[in-house]
């Protein structure tokens, strides 16, 4: 027979309570100044002490992840939101604008999918979003709209690419990012296609050469 709760539930409150602020600012802290911002900072945000937050988050790993966590969703949720549109190009490119909008809006996302750490959470996000994107790509080649040889496998490609502008012009023209997406877009489109002299990466390909980039 379990034993008995002894914790008051006064205290039970105030610890989720705190949990919940160190949350709360971790994620602001992490969006704007990325995962490398000191924990000092961040439990000055919420509001309370260090041995508080430590209490609720042992490491700082602990804490990036279970921010991240939740992020993370923001992709998945991006996918199923495609998938949802009734026409498969608007499906497609909304997915992948929403996408690189996340990456303008949180650091620390940018920093998780392009860095060596945190990979356990990279890779289940990857596993939830691979069906999805993969479906997202079937459905737009079905109605004729996306090139044919557009693949799934060419998708993390588009992100790397359309990052690098963010990045590059971050401090000169926040969005330019969105011009680049619509020329490389309008690339993607099925009607004007030319054959490409490359074949796609095979998924273990792609992997290296995303390792690559991390290192």
């Amino acid at each position: 027979m379990p034993a008995p709760e002894t914790t008051p539930p006064a205290l039970r409150r105030d610890a989720r309570e705190n949990r919940a602020r160190i949350l709360e600012a971790a994620r602001a802290c992490f969006a704007s100044s990325g995962v490398d911002v000191p924990v000092e900072e961040i439990a000055q945000r919420a509001g309370v002490g260090m041995g508080t937050l430590y209490r609720r988050f042992p490491t700082k790993h602990d804490l990036v992840e279970a921010v991240l966590a939740e992020s993370l969703d923001a992709f998945v949720t991006a996918a199923e939101d495609g998938l949802a549109e009734p026409d498969p190009w608007t499906g497609l490119s909304g997915f992948v604008t929403r996408v690189l909008e996340l990456h303008v809006e949180n650091r620390a996302l940018r920093e998780v999918l392009a860095g060596t750490e945190h990979g356990s959470a990279r890779e289940a996000v990857r596993r939830r979003v691979r069906p999805l994107v993969r479906r997202l790509v079937e459905r737009a080649h079905e109605d004729g709209s996306l090139r044919a040889d557009f693949t799934p496998e060419d998708m993390p490609l588009v992100f790397m690419t359309g990052g690098r502008v963010l990045e590059a012009a971050r401090e000169v023209a926040p969005d330019l990012w969105r011009r680049y997406l619509g020329l490389l877009l309008d690339g993607l489109r099925a009607e004007g296609a030319t054959p490409l002299p490359h074949g796609p990466l095979t998924r273990a390909q792609m992997n290296r050469l995303l390792e690559g980039e991390r290192r």
